[in-house]
């Protein structure tokens, strides 16, 4: 921990996104404490401190001014004092989410320079054939899922901070060295781990790329009546504790992390989803796996692919096991052919300066970085809506679940990671879709409103205003999205559904947001009465498609001197 008198040298950055996530959910009353007068808007802290702020933000109308200084003890002061005292026990698990992830993000920025020098020769960029930058798509790509792009774009993907919840940085309960061999930011490779599981209680089906139980230290004796699971080495002490599991001593089979750190590559295209025991994105987040969520995945995938886009691809998410224990579970997902890059990599900085999407644009479309978003933004929106008007669908594709693909012609989106989407049983009969029988329930409804408050927080802010905004001045950026989003809803003219969406977006005063630390980690389920933490709704912000700040303060990490 940062003692009194030092401060950390990401600790101001760190305190003003806390700080201002809280105003932004109103957590205790907090906007109540905002002032006005002749010298500016200001935050009242409980200990007299006078916080200036700004407006310059996407999902909150002001913020924490950038030239304010400030101390994470004091942010954390300031949410005990405004705090219920039911809400003891989250306020001190979100102190310590704070202190870990101020740990997590000192540790990357000691390590940054090292991961970044030697990036280009473990997971290389590929290299475009002829002069750079030729105008059009066309430039060389790797095979499918080939280690150097699709990872190296994970790895830097992962040097960029969430849009809004500030401390995702943290991974709770995992130390420096289990941070720096297993977190995409360090770029690691590691060995999976393997679990003997007794074939009676494996739903799914063997796990076609398992090595032979003699290559992991287990008796060749037990094929017969186990079949291996693989096991991420931070999971390995939780399946030791598992009655009928028995862990193999060997490792066996070479991985690298992708941006969602439980998910590793294998093979070239070939991505393994495994469980692990800490959280992210709040205490409530936890990344094991359920038994039924892995179903429920491909029951998701099915049901979009009864709705083709020529301009969009699912991945392939139906080879899944599970043994009905929350940390004995896979998921392999296998990815078509060409250069894949993560949308959450767009905004990430490169070794030599600018941003990945300005790379992408050199090689793929002669420099233009607006063409490439506004070809994102037409694939991401013209999807979405039709989903949302033809059969009542909403997905939470965020930018992390989210691909482009470039291959010969256009750019397509890719899509992965189906188990958080949000359906109406009533608009996919209408539409002659059978209803999937999904194990949790939560997926399912007939309320418009609750289909709408998806679009608008995952399609709208994540997916397209975060990456758009974070690379274009703030008015370029609004009218790209805007006239996107009203092409896309243009198509099916009076449409109840499309009318409500419209309504909701680009004729709305202020847009609906989420509050993600409230629900995931400060206040009790009982409380909040929140079915799903990840739809857990509250607060607003302006509507920056009608009114476009006039800066928009990055949350990119950049580099401190």
């Amino acid at each position: 921990m940062i003692g009194k008198g030092v401060m950390s040298g990401r600790e101001p950055y760190l305190a003003a996104r806390v700080l201002n996530a809280l105003l932004r959910e109103d957590y205790g009353g907090l906007a109540g404490r905002v002032t006005r007068s002749k010298d500016g808007v200001a935050l009242l802290l409980p200990r007299g401190r006078r916080v200036r702020l700004t407006p310059g933000s996407l999902f909150q109308d002001f913020v924490v001014a950038s030239e304010e200084t400030l101390r994470l003890e004091e942010v954390l002061h300031t949410l005990r004092e405004v705090s219920a005292p039911a809400d003891a026990p989250g306020v001190e698990d979100f102190v310590q989410e704070c202190r870990e992830a101020l740990r997590a993000l000192d540790l990357h920025d000691a390590h940054r320079e090292e991961v970044l020098a030697r990036l280009d020769d473990v997971l290389p960029v590929p290299r475009p054939r002829g002069r750079p930058g030729g105008g059009r798509p066309g430039g060389r790509r790797p095979a499918a899922g080939s280690g150097g792009g699709t990872l190296r774009y994970e790895t830097l993907a992962a040097f960029v901070d969430h849009p809004v919840y500030p401390t995702a940085r943290c991974r709770i309960g995992l130390s420096d060295d289990e941070l720096t061999a297993y977190a995409p930011e360090f770029a690691p490779a590691f060995e999976l781990r393997w679990a003997a599981v007794p074939r009676e209680r494996q739903a799914g089906v063997e796990m076609p790329e398992a090595p032979g139980f003699a290559a992991v230290g287990l008796d060749e004796g037990l094929a017969g009546t186990h079949t291996l699971f693989p096991v991420h080495p931070l999971t390995v002490p939780a399946v030791e504790e598992v009655p009928w599991a028995i862990m193999g001593p060997g490792p066996r089979v070479r991985v690298r992390p992708t941006l969602s750190m439980r998910t590793v590559e294998i093979a070239p295209g070939t991505h393994l989803k495994l469980p692990l025991t800490t959280s992210t994105l709040g205490r409530r987040n936890r990344r094991s796996i359920k038994p039924g969520a892995l179903a429920d995945g491909a029951r998701a995938e099915l049901l979009l692919r009864e709705m083709p886009d020529p301009g969009v691809i699912l991945a392939d998410e139906q080879t899944y096991g599970h043994a009905g224990h929350e940390y004995l579970g896979w998921l392999l997902r296998r990815q078509p052919a060409g250069e894949t890059v993560s949308v959450a990599a767009l905004l990430a900085p490169l070794p030599g300066g600018g941003l990945v999407v300005e790379e992408l644009a050199g090689r793929w479309y002669g420099g233009d970085v607006p063409r490439l978003l506004g070809e994102y933004l037409r694939l991401l929106f013209g999807f979405n809506v039709r989903l949302f008007v033809r059969y009542g669908t909403a997905l939470e594709a965020h930018q992390q679940n989210l691909s482009l693909l470039f291959g010969d012609g256009t750019a397509k989106l890719l899509l992965k990671d189906n188990d958080g989407l949000l359906t109406s049983p009533d608009r996919l009969r209408d539409a002659g879709v059978t209803v999937p029988d999904f194990a949790d329930r939560r997926m399912l409804t007939d309320d418009p409103h609750a289909l709408a408050d998806v679009f608008v927080t995952i399609t709208l802010h994540l997916a397209a205003a975060a990456v758009t905004f974070g690379a274009l001045p703030p008015s370029q950026a609004a009218r790209l999205v805007r006239d996107a989003l009203a092409e896309a809803l243009d198509e099916y003219g009076e449409d109840p559904m499309a009318r409500l969406l419209r309504a909701r977006t680009l004729d709305a005063a202020r847009l609906v947001g989420k509050s993600m630390i409230t629900a995931g980690t400060l206040v009790d389920k009982a409380r909040t009465g929140a079915r799903d933490v990840n739809k857990f709704y509250g607060t607003s912000g302006p509507n920056y498609l009608r009114q476009p700040p006039q800066t928009v303060q990055a949350v990119t990490l950049q580099r401190t001197t």
